[in-house]
C-alpha cells in the first residue's frame, strides 16, 4: 500500500514504541508558536522548550492545562457583551486550538450562544471590519479557474468535515457576503467540541460568488469580491468547479452546504448529494432536529405524533424540510403518505400554500394545497392567512421558520386551545430578535399549557407560581454526531435513513429528561457519540458504508470504536522531526 501523506507539511502524527501518540514537528521556533495547531503557549515542557528552539521567547512558567484554562476563562469573563465574548474565543482559537476546545468543553452550554447562534448572527455583520487571521478555504469568482492549484494551499490532507457557504441566506439576516465564513468557522467548531472530529480534519469554506447587498459592494472595507451575485449556468459551473477539485483533493472529505438561499439550496443538494457525500444542515439538518423536537413533545401530551396536526410557516429550504421530515416521521408512525401529507400545512408570505401562486418553487410543490383540500373552509381572501389555516385544520403544532418576529399572534395562539389543551409551538427562528413571538407571551397566552422550543436560548418561564421549561431547538443536537457518524462510516452518501436516524436517536435521548422537549446542552458531547453510532449503523444498513472494518461490528463494538475515535483537547508530546529548519 502507498505511504499516507503526513496529517500536515508541517507535522505527522505518530505512535511511539509503546503505542503512545506524539506529534512530529516540521517547524520550531516562532513558525511553531504561530501555528495554532502545534502551539501550547506556556504548556510546553523544558525538553520541547529546548529542543525545538522556544526558550527565551516564551515566559519561564510551565502552566498546566488547567491552569491555563482557568488562566483563559477569567479573562474570557471579563468580556463585557457576547460580541466580544465571540471574538476573544476565535482570537484563542487562532492562538492555541487545544487550549480553546479544552475551554469550550469545560463551559460548553455557557459558550454554545457565543460561538454560535445568536452571537455569531453579529460576527457575520461584522466580519470584514473585525478580520484579523486567515482561517478555512476561499475560492472566489477571480480565481475559480485555479482552484486546484489553491487547495494545495491548505496545510492539512486529510480533511474529512468541510462546512461550505456562499453566504446568501445568513439565519434570519439574508445575504452577507464574504461574512458567511464565520458561520462554516462556527459549526466546524461544534463538530470537533461535540462531535469529535479532529480540528486538523475540519476545513470551513466561503463559495465568494458575489453579493446582492449594494452596501457591501460599496464599501471599500468588505473584503469579499464586489459585484453582484452569480447565478444560472455561471454559479453551476462555478459549484461544479468546487466539487470536483475537493473531491480530488479531500475524497474522504463529507461536504455540509450551509445557510444557501431557498431555492439554491435545494437544488444543490439534489445537484451533488449522489456525486460527493454531503448534505444541507438547513434542510436536513433542521428537518431532523424539528422532527425530534414534536416527537418529544408528542410524548409529554401523552399522544402519538400521528394524532398531531401542523403548521409550518415560512417555505424556504429550513421550512420545507421540516416539513419534509415531519411528514417522513407521521409515515414512520403508522400513517399513509396522503395520510401525513393531510396533516402538514405550510404557510409563506401569501398564505397557505396553494395552486395558483405564481412564485412556487419544485420543492414546495408536494405542500401545495387545492380547493378541494379545503372543503368546509372559511376564509376571506384568495388564501387562507396563518390564523385562519389554524383555525380551520384545528392545529395542534406551530412551526415558525420566517424571521418575522411577533408573527405568532395572541388570537392565533389562543385558537389552538380549542384544539388542544397543549399546543405544541415552535418559534425556531435565527436569531433571538427575530423569533416569531416571545416564550413568555405563550406560556402566558395558554394559561402555561404551550409546549415551546425557540430556535435560540430562552430562560425558563416563571407563572403562577410554576417555572416552564423552553427548549432549544438547535441543529447542534444534530450535525455534529451525523457528520462524525457518517465520516466514521466513510458514507459514499448521506441517505434520508441516516439523517431520521439522527432524529430518532435525539428524541429517544430526550427521554431522560422528563418535560423537556430537547436535553440540556451540556449533554450534547454523548448526545452527540450516540447520534453518531446510529448513523454510521444506519450507513452500514443502508449500503454505502466504505469502512469495511466496522461493516460487521456489533453495536457494542461500533460504539466502543467511535468513543475511541473521537477527539479529545488534550497535548500531546511534541518532538523534533529529522529535517526541522528551524522557525
Amino acid at each position: 500500500m502507498p505511504k499516507s501523506p503526513p496529517v500536515s507539511r508541517y507535522y505527522d502524527v505518530k505512535r511511539d514504541e509503546q503505542g503512545n501518540r506524539f506529534i512530529d514537528v516540521q517547524v520550531s521556533g516562532l513558525g511553531l508558536l504561530q501555528n495554532p495547531l502545534l502551539n501550547k503557549t506556556t504548556a510546553f515542557t523544558p525538553e520541547e522548550r529546548r529542543d525545538l528552539g522556544l526558550e527565551g521567547l516564551i515566559p519561564p512558567h510551565i502552566s498546566s492545562f488547567e491552569e491555563q484554562k482557568d488562566r483563559t476563562y477569567r479573562r474570557y469573563s471579563r468580556c463585557i457583551n457576547d460580541l466580544e465574548k465571540h471574538e476573544y474565543l476565535r482570537a484563542l482559537q487562532d492562538r492555541n486550538e487545544v487550549l480553546f476546545f479544552g475551554v469550550l468543553e469545560d463551559h460548553l452550554e455557557e459558550m454554545l450562544p457565543i460561538i454560535y447562534t445568536p452571537t455569531v448572527g453579529e460576527a457575520v455583520k461584522f466580519f470584514s471590519s473585525n478580520y484579523r487571521y486567515p482561517r478555512g478555504f476561499t475560492v472566489s469568482t477571480q480565481d475559480i479557474e485555479r482552484v486546484d492549484d489553491m487547495l494545495e494551499n491548505v496545510t492539512v490532507n486529510d480533511v474529512r468535515m468541510i462546512v461550505a457557504t456562499d453566504s446568501s441566506a445568513i439565519l434570519g439576516i439574508g445575504d452577507q457576503g464574504f461574512g458567511g465564513m464565520a458561520i462554516s468557522i462556527g459549526k466546524l467548531s461544534l463538530y470537533t467540541a461535540a462531535g469529535g472530529v479532529g480540528p486538523d480534519k475540519t476545513l470551513p469554506v466561503e463559495l465568494d460568488v458575489g453579493t446582492n447587498r449594494q452596501d457591501l459592494i460599496d464599501d471599500p472595507l468588505y473584503l469579499g469580491v464586489h459585484h453582484k451575485r452569480l447565478t444560472g449556468a455561471a454559479y453551476d459551473e462555478f459549484l461544479d468547479s468546487f466539487v470536483e477539485a475537493v473531491s480530488a483533493r479531500y475524497p474522504k472529505a463529507i461536504i455540509q452546504w450551509e445557510d444557501f438561499s431557498r431555492g439554491t439550496a435545494f437544488r444543490v443538494l439534489e445537484r451533488y448529494r449522489k456525486v460527493v457525500p454531503s448534505f444541507n444542515d438547513d434542510i436536513q439538518g433542521t428537518g431532523a432536529m424539528a422532527l425530534a423536537g414534536v416527537m418529544s413533545a408528542a410524548r409529554i401530551k401523552g399522544e402519538r405524533l400521528s394524532e398531531q396536526v401542523f403548521v409550518i410557516v415560512g417555505a424556504g429550504a429550513a421550512g420545507i424540510g421540516v416539513a419534509t421530515a415531519i411528514r417522513q416521521g407521521l409515515e414512520a408512525d403508522g400513517l399513509s403518505y396522503a395520510e401525513a401529507n393531510a396533516r402538514v400545512y405550510v404557510v409563506d408570505r401569501h398564505g397557505l400554500l396553494m395552486h395558483g401562486q405564481d412564485d412556487l418553487e419544485a420543492q414546495q410543490m408536494s405542500f401545495v394545497r387545492g380547493p378541494a383540500d379545503l372543503d368546509g373552509w372559511t376564509y376571506v381572501g384568495e388564501y387562507p392567512t396563518l390564523h385562519e389555516v389554524i383555525v380551520n385544520a384545528r392545529a395542534t403544532a406551530l412551526l415558525g421558520f420566517t424571521g418575522v418576529p411577533g408573527l405568532f399572534r395572541q388570537e392565533s395562539v389562543e385558537a389552538m386551545l380549542d384544539h388542544t389543551p397543549r399546543p405544541i409551538i415552535f418559534p425556531l427562528s435565527n436569531p433571538s430578535s427575530h423569533v416569531e413571538a416571545q416564550p413568555a407571551d405563550l406560556i402566558k397566552w395558554t394559561n402555561g399549557g404551550a409546549i415551546i422550543a425557540s430556535g435560540s436560548p430562552f430562560p425558563d418561564v416563571e407563572y403562577g407560581g410554576k417555572s416552564y421549561p423552553v427548549g432549544q431547538g438547535n441543529n447542534a443536537f444534530i450535525f455534529p454526531g451525523l457528520g462524525f457518524g457518517a465520516v466514521a462510516a466513510r458514507a459514499r452518501e448521506i441517505t434520508d435513513n441516516m439523517v431520521m436516524a439522527s432524529a430518532k436517536t435525539l428524541a429517544e435521548f430526550t427521554q431522560s429528561y422528563g418535560e423537556r422537549v430537547y436535553p440540556p446542552i451540556s449533554s450534547l458531547r454523548e448526545l452527540s457519540i450516540r447520534v453518531a453510532v446510529n448513523v454510521a449503523r444506519q450507513a452500514i444498513t443502508d449500503g454505502v458504508c466504505a469502512e469495511r472494518r466496522i461493516r460487521t461490528m456489533t453495536d457494542e463494538q461500533l460504539e466502543t470504536v467511535i468513543r475511541d475515535r473521537a477527539w479529545l483537547p488534550k497535548y500531546l508530546p511534541l518532538r523534533k522531526a529529522a529535517n526541522v529548519n528551524g522557525g
